[in-house]
């Protein structure tokens, strides 16, 4: 399988710098047209830009539908009296499956996180057959999300490859202790915790964001490449 979802316990998890890092590792050492990066919906503001700044990738290409109101996808289409096509997204993304070597895909919200008023992003990552990853955030709480989450991954038949642990804010090696420890949620979750994604002060420097990837276990992340630590 040439495809990994990038999901999170909620908004602001943290899946905007892992797919960042992710990227700017796969540019770094292979080829960047031999990647595909999607965001299948996208409302307001965000990623979508975020990816053209650092990558100078299409806005339009990387998220097929995109609605101006900050809301759930369901709600902003409804303000401007209009459905969500699904299908259309399908299209995209089985094109990047058939023509790249990987094709990463960013969730939206959580895995609860309605993409349409029937279907979540879990029901998405089922549908589509999307291995993913789930990110939470290091902060007092990620161990019941944690496990919240993957209780909802496996109820919906999603196949989570690990977790990955995210300072979104300045954290201390006692704090992550504290509030994220990677021993416990591994022991409730029965998943692997394949790294940390430390605080980053520059999220744009993409020479620190290869840097954060190739501390990941990037063998279960992405089997499909050879991690490597130099070019």
């Amino acid at each position: 399988m040439n495809t990994l979802l990038i999901t999170g316990t909620d908004t602001d998890a943290g899946k905007t710098v892992l797919m960042s890092a992710l990227i700017a590792y796969y540019r770094h050492y292979y080829s960047p047209e031999r990647l595909g990066v999607l965001k299948p919906l996208q409302t307001g503001i965000g990623d979508r830009e975020l990816y053209n700044r650092l990558f100078g990738l299409d806005p339009a290409e990387v998220t097929p539908i995109h609605f101006a109101a900050p809301l759930a996808p369901p709600l902003a289409a409804a303000k401007v009296g209009q459905r969500i096509e699904l299908e259309k997204v399908w299209q995209v993304f089985e094109a990047l499956r058939q023509s790249k070597d990987l094709v990463l895909v960013e969730g939206l919200g959580g895995l609860g996180s309605p993409v349409t008023r029937e279907t979540t992003v879990a029901d998405l990552a089922w549908d589509w057959r999307i291995p993913a990853v789930l990110v939470v955030p290091v902060k007092l709480g990620a161990i019941g999300q944690a496990v919240a989450n993957v209780a909802l991954a496996k109820l919906c038949r999603v196949h989570l490859k690990g977790i990955v642990l995210n300072c979104s804010q300045p954290c201390s090696e006692e704090d992550i202790a504290n509030w994220a420890p990677a021993d416990l949620i591994q022991s409730l979750t029965n998943l692997p915790v394949l790294g940390l994604v430390p605080f980053l002060s520059d999220p744009l420097d993409t020479s620190k964001l290869v840097q954060v990837a190739a501390n990941l276990d990037l063998e279960r992340l992405l089997p499909t490449i050879e991690p490597m630590v130099s070019k």
